[in-house]
């Protein structure tokens, strides 16, 4: 008799189990079906084009032969693919750090502001980041021109020579690295004034009273709570700067002599210009390797911080 009441009771225990199972699995496949067009865009856009890319680093430039990884032989044999090695990883771990660093500052200035003057500034801050890179780059060009330079005009006011800033190689990767942290800190900015609001204000009022100035509050509060949001903007930058064209093709071409080319204006003047586009995929591909090393260093730090905390 006791059985058989303990057995009516756990039924609609398990029915509303079953009820429950059915309705998440229900959900999922709802959920699923309305994710479906964006994981069908990415599949066309994004991972054939990957997987094309890589099998047309294996053939001749007829494209007609598997040479295999003949192409990566020779790249490696010539001089100009190391400069680009050398040149993409210093434009962006150079433009990364300027960016983290402005970025870092500027949300500080943003977030000190009163609410009703912080909509204001982000909307003036993001300008740089929401306007076309190529069209900001165009009139970057012209402040960078040689004959009619705006940076030119106030150094000869000031009884200054004028600086060739696109025919020299040294002052030409100044220029590419002061566009990209001019389009890109914004974007540092706003994740990083939203890692700001969530810092818990109870922590600056401990360190107020324990005699912390405001650089102190910064570096053992703020800089510690937004560690991982850091980490992860730069990650996604560098990712995004490594890639960068736009910037590189409008200001310089890759001039003067291969001397600011990086992995994407090369590989496209490789590739079209030079009508090899499998050679113009395998110096494309090179930026892999490089990037998957960058994010699985950032990821394994962010993954051991969260073990130990």
């Amino acid at each position: 008799m006791a059985d058989a009441v303990a057995r009516d009771l756990r039924i609609p225990v398990v029915r509303r189990r079953v009820g429950a199972r059915a309705l998440v699995s229900r959900k999922s496949m709802i959920a699923f079906f309305f994710a479906l067009p964006l994981i069908l865009i990415v599949l066309c856009l994004v991972v054939y084009p990957a997987f094309y890319s890589m099998h047309l680093a294996t053939l001749n430039k007829s494209m007609t032969k598997f040479v295999g990884f003949g192409n990566f032989e020779f790249l490696f044999k010539r001089n100009t693919f190391w400069m680009v090695v050398e040149q993409s990883v210093l434009f962006a771990v150079t433009a990364v750090i300027f960016k983290a660093v402005i970025g870092f500052v500027v949300a500080h200035f943003v977030h000190n502001i009163p609410l009703k003057g912080q909509r204001k500034w982000r909307g003036m801050l993001l300008i740089p980041w929401v306007i076309p890179p190529a069209m900001s780059t165009l009139a970057w060009l012209w402040l960078f021109d040689p004959s009619y330079s705006a940076f030119n005009w106030i150094l000869n006011h000031l009884g200054l020579a004028g600086i060739p800033w696109l025919g020299n190689p040294y002052w030409a990767r100044a220029g590419i690295i002061l566009v990209n942290v001019w389009v890109g800190s914004p974007f540092f900015m706003i994740m990083y004034l939203a890692a700001l609001k969530s810092v818990p204000e109870q922590l600056h009022e401990a360190a107020a009273i324990d005699g912390a100035n405001w650089f102190q509050k910064i570096w053992y509060v703020n800089l510690p709570m937004m560690r991982n949001i850091i980490q992860i903007t730069a990650l996604f930058s560098l990712i995004v700067t490594f890639a960068n064209f736009d910037i590189v093709k409008i200001l310089t071409n890759g001039g003067p002599v291969d001397q600011t080319h990086v992995f994407a204006t090369w590989a496209f003047t490789l590739g079209i210009w030079g009508n090899d586009i499998p050679l113009g995929a395998s110096v494309s591909l090179f930026m892999f390797p490089i990037l998957a090393v960058a994010a699985g260093l950032i990821l394994r730090n962010i993954r051991n911080r969260g073990n130990e905390a």
